[in-house]
Parts: C-alpha cells; sequence; structure tokens
C-alpha cells in the first residue's frame, strides 16, 4: 500500500507491557507493517517478552512503566509531552485505558498544533464507567467486532461515524491452510509429551482463568472418555501468580472426573501453531463473550474445525467461516455431541480470506493516514 503524502509518517503506539496476547500481538503486526511501509514505529509499554522480536522487525521500544496504575505514573504526562514534540510524532495510538489517560492528559496541555492525533482501540467490554469512557476519546476509534462496536454504541455518547469495524486478521503464510509441522517439531513434542501419541486431540487454547472455559472442556472430556477411548485434551496457556489455586482446582476437577490422565495442561507455548495443526478439534469455550478471539481465526486458517460458544466475536468468524462449529454457550451436553461427530467425521474447514492481517494492516493505516493527510488522504 502506497503512503499518502510526501512524508513518513511517525506512529506510537502505547500499551502497559509486551508480554503476550492479542492486544500485544496486534501491536507487533502493526509495528512491524509500519517499518515494512517505511514509516517510523515506535512503541511506549513495561518490558516483556516480545520486546526483542518488536525491536528485531524495526520498531523502537521506550521502556516506560506507562501502564502502572498509581498516581506516580503521572510523572510520565510531562515527559510524553517532551517526547512527543522530540519525535514530531504524527499518530499516538492507545489500546489500555490507564496509559490512554496518560496520553489524552499530555495532549490536553500540548498547543493543539504539536498535537499528534490520537486513536483509540477498544479491545474488551470493559467496565462501564467515566474511567473506561477514555478509550473512545481517540479522534477515530478502532473496534475489533461487532460484539465490541455495539457495546460502545450502546453504552458511550460516541459518533458512530468515528467508529471503524476493523477486525483482527490471521497472517495467512503464518497460519498456511493444510499446515504440516516438521519432523523435528514432532520428534520433541512426543518427546516432551508422550501421552499424546496416536491419540485425537483436542485443544483449547486460553490462559488459565476461572472463565475461559477450562471446566467445561474437562467435563466435555469426562463426557466422551468412555465413547473415544484414544481421546486427549490439552490446555495450552499460561498461569499468572494469581491463578495457581485454579489451576490446582482445574487438576482436581480432572481427577475427579476421571480424565486426569487424559488432558494435559502445557502452559505457555510458543508453538500454538504446531500444536493446533496436530489437534482434531480446536474448541472456544469462554463464558463472557470474546472481543474477537484470534485463536479461533488462526485454526481456522489451518484448516483445522473450531467448535465454540456462538456469542462474541467467536461466533462472528465462525457464523462467517464454520457456521456448524457453533453452540450454545454452556452446553456441555451439545459441545460433547458436535465432538463425537467430528471425531468420527470430520467437516472440511473452507480455505477462507475473511479475516486476514492484510486487510486489518491496511485498515489500520488507512485510519492514520486519513487523519494526518485528511485533505489529500484516501477514503476510507
Amino acid at each position: 500500500m502506497s503512503s499518502v503524502g510526501s512524508r513518513k509518517l511517525t506512529v506510537v503506539q502505547v500499551l502497559p507491557a509486551l508480554q503476550s496476547g492479542g492486544v500485544e500481538r496486534g501491536t507487533l503486526e502493526v509495528g512491524k507493517y509500519l517499518v515494512d511501509q517505511g514509516h517510523r514505529s515506535i512503541v511506549i509499554s513495561d518490558n516483556g517478552r516480545l520486546v526483542g522480536q518488536l525491536v528485531e522487525e524495526g520498531s523502537e521500544h521506550i521502556n516506560w512503566a506507562i501502564g502502572r496504575k498509581s498516581l506516580l505514573t503521572f510523572i510520565f504526562i510531562p515527559r510524553l509531552i517532551a517526547f512527543l514534540k522530540k519525535n514530531k510524532v504524527d499518530i499516538l495510538h492507545v489500546r489500555s485505558r490507564f496509559p490512554a489517560w496518560i496520553c489524552y492528559l499530555a495532549l490536553k496541555i500540548m498547543p493543539v498544533s504539536k498535537r499528534p492525533h490520537l486513536v483509540t482501540t477498544v479491545h474488551g467490554t470493559y467496565s462501564i464507567n467515566p474511567y473506561s469512557a477514555i478509550m473512545t476519546k481517540g479522534e477515530q476509534v478502532i473496534v475489533i467486532s461487532k460484539m465490541i462496536r455495539d457495546y460502545v454504541l450502546n453504552n458511550y455518547r460516541v459518533r458512530p461515524d468515528k467508529l471503524h469495524l476493523n477486525y483482527r486478521g490471521v497472517d495467512e503464510q503464518s497460519f498456511p491452510y493444510a499446515y504440516k509441522p516438521t519432523k523435528e517439531w514432532l520428534d520433541q513434542w512426543y518427546q516432551d509429551f508422550p501421552e499424546t501419541r496416536s491419540k485425537q486431540i483436542i485443544t483449547l487454547p486460553a490462559r488459565i482463568t476461572r472463565w475461559k472455559g477450562q471446566e467445561d472442556f474437562i467435563e466435555v472430556i469426562a463426557k466422551l472418555k468412555d465413547k473415544v477411548p484414544n481421546l486427549h485434551g490439552l490446555i495450552v496457556g499460561e498461569t499468572k501468580q494469581d491463578k495457581f489455586n485454579f489451576l490446582d482446582d482445574l487438576k482436581n476437577k480432572a481427577k475427579e472426573l476421571g480424565v486426569y490422565d487424559q488432558i494435559t495442561f502445557t502452559e505457555h507455548r510458543t508453538d500454538l501453531r504446531e500444536i493446533m495443526a496436530i489437534s482434531n478439534i480446536v474448541m472456544s469455550l469462554s463464558h463472557q463473550p470474546e472481543a474477537f478471539g484470534r485463536t479461533t481465526i488462526e485454526a481456522l486458517s489451518l484448516g483445522i474445525p473450531v467448535i465454540g460458544y456462538a456469542h462474541g466475536g467467536v461466533y462472528e468468524q465462525l457464523s462467517s467461516i464454520l457456521p456448524e462449529g457453533c453452540v450454545t454457550p454452556g452446553n456441555i451436553d451439545a459441545t460433547s455431541a458436535l465432538t463425537l461427530k467430528w471425531l468420527k467425521f470430520a467437516p472440511v474447514v473452507p480455505n477462507s480470506s475473511s479475516f486476514t492481517l492484510k486487510k486489518m494492516l491496511e485498515t489500520t493505516l488507512s485510519i492514520y493516514q486519513n487523519l494526518v493527510f485528511a485533505k489529500t488522504g484516501p477514503n476510507n
């Protein structure tokens, strides 16, 4: 996509940290795309495991704990003002509430002629209050699904024409249809997890937290254990410090239901693509609607069937690509019955390009350009 205007953009994205998750990965994807298109990409955040990749891909990283919920964090306001002026920043794109307040207050202090344009992305259904309303204060507001667009319109005073529906997208080169892991990866996997060899594998990719549906997943495995003797479940996701008690609860539940040996908790993995590629079915069983549900589109892109609770962004993806994968939220019996059916006769996942990374990135850059080059930029 060619640049509009004769100069490159300087874009600063702001978020609390660069550890893991959809927000963080989206930040890296936008950063890399900006660099590839000849623009300057800067990310302000606390440190995290993704900083190395961010820098390797050409973005600059400013290590500020700008997401720390403390009055002391407000000391970043004058520092941020000086930084924005010195670097002649065109776009300030904020992705989280507390950093958004720091950025918003900084811009209010700056002369109008010196301010960068403010873009916000609403990544979730935050608690409805004035604190959360900051995410609707951007000159342009990106919403990552129709569910999020409805949430914003129903709960905040915001002009509909300020909202841009921009689904997260999957990189079809990184998640190619019918992808198969290498022999080296498989050998290492089966060495680390020999219990998965020659099994029919169902995978739930989700961090360990109460609303992500691990309890439902364990119940599905328990309902199918006698009907599918070679069934094995994978729960793939990190356990944060305050969730270890819940992890113990999940393991105890698996023991009580007699399926402890049929479920593996892998913790955080950087090879989720390979894990999903060796799975018969990937699941999304979140009790609360996902704002988007990135792993759903990644699995579908690989050609792996997904069974998901029919709400939120997951419903929007499945209804577009594999509608037969939708089940009523919380219905363990329906989920188990569909799982059994698909283990016997796997559905063919269409090779769809409905939710592509390319489309998401082009739309993001177009939003930036329309703000900076309002008189000459392309219509969005």
